[in-house]
């Protein structure tokens, strides 16, 4: 038989109090309700467990018995629950993410760094991955991933905005091996590839031409599952390579990187924060949430008040997992 819980939190407080009004009083029903749910106890278990008079409440000695073998496992979930409710007041506890390697903006540091600063009580648990799964199955309170690859029962606030891939290669191979003028070129260049494991296919790199997108599978000659293994390899002039232009950033700004086929890479629908639902939302996750709104608003105007404004996307990238 399954005990019925709810009716043994109520004789546990009849037992502490020995009175059925005050039991009532501290859970906010009548007397009535309470002397009902330990008869239907009693009778469940087919035992008097309290002693009735017009004056007092005593337990039997069935129910003296069954309170001290309850009474520690109720004290136990009372203790719990009001560690959980101490999480509704400001935001602490752990907080575990699951965040897209390729995800530069959120990943680079500065963003993170401040959150933990803003938020001492919350200890960041950020496990850097390309795999997909069910976050909520895995025990993870919210992902990052590209907005493209989003379950659409999942609740998704954008982190950085539009984001583009690029091909790159270093001046070095360029001057050796001249560069493609059109993607379908790539074939007769050496390429560094992307693949998630050692069992996926090599990623097919995206272009659109004319407002229409298509994809080339390249033959590489390396392939990892390393972005920063492939920029380095790049940068050494070992071939061509494709991935987020974020991941290039630097390396194109210092000169070990060039970008190529420019005009075949179009702008799409960036990353976001993900997680299952609005309500009751831990503040910890709200408190996340917030600073990534806040730091986006921040990098954007910062954006716009350089030489170089954000370039306004071009296209919505098609429901395709991108690589590297």
């Amino acid at each position: 038989m399954e005990p019925d819980l709810n009716a043994l939190a109520v004789f546990a407080l009849v037992a502490e109090e020995r009175n059925f009004r005050a039991a009532a009083d501290r859970i906010g029903v009548t007397r009535s309700a309470v002397s009902q749910t330990i008869r239907r106890l009693e009778e469940s278990l087919g035992l008097a467990l309290v002693q009735r008079t017009t004056r007092s409440v005593s337990l039997t000695e069935a129910g003296e018995q069954l309170y001290a073998e309850i009474a520690p496992a109720i004290a136990d979930m009372r203790a719990a629950v009001g560690k959980a409710e101490t999480l509704r007041g400001g935001p602490r506890g752990q907080l575990r993410l699951a965040v897209s390697s390729i995800a530069e903006r959120f990943l680079s540091g500065p963003m993170l760094a401040s959150f933990a600063k803003d938020n001492p009580e919350v200890q960041l648990d950020i496990t850097v991955t390309d795999e997909e799964f069910d976050i909520v199955a895995e025990g993870y309170d919210a992902g990052v991933r590209l907005g493209e690859v989003i379950e659409q029962d999942m609740v998704a606030v954008s982190v950085a905005g539009k984001e583009r891939q690029l091909a790159v290669c270093a001046p070095s191979y360029r001057d050796r091996c001249g560069v493609p003028s059109h993607p379908a070129q790539l074939a007769s260049h050496r390429c560094i590839g992307w693949r998630p494991t050692p069992k996926s296919a090599p990623y097919r790199w995206e272009f659109a031409e004319g407002g229409k997108e298509f994809s080339v599978a390249v033959r590489p000659e390396i392939t990892t599952n390393d972005m920063a293994l492939m920029i380095k390899l790049a940068a050494a002039g070992a071939g061509i390579t494709f991935g987020m232009e974020d991941s290039f950033r630097s390396s194109i700004q210092r000169g070990e990187l060039i970008a190529i086929l420019e005009e075949y890479c179009p702008y799409f629908s960036g990353f976001y924060l993900y997680y299952p639902s609005r309500r009751n939302l831990a503040p910890k996750l709200r408190a996340l949430i917030e600073h990534v709104q806040r730091w986006k608003s921040h990098c954007i105007t910062s954006a716009l008040q350089t030489e170089h404004p954000v370039t306004p996307p071009r296209r919505q990238a098609p429901r395709a997992t991108r690589g590297g």
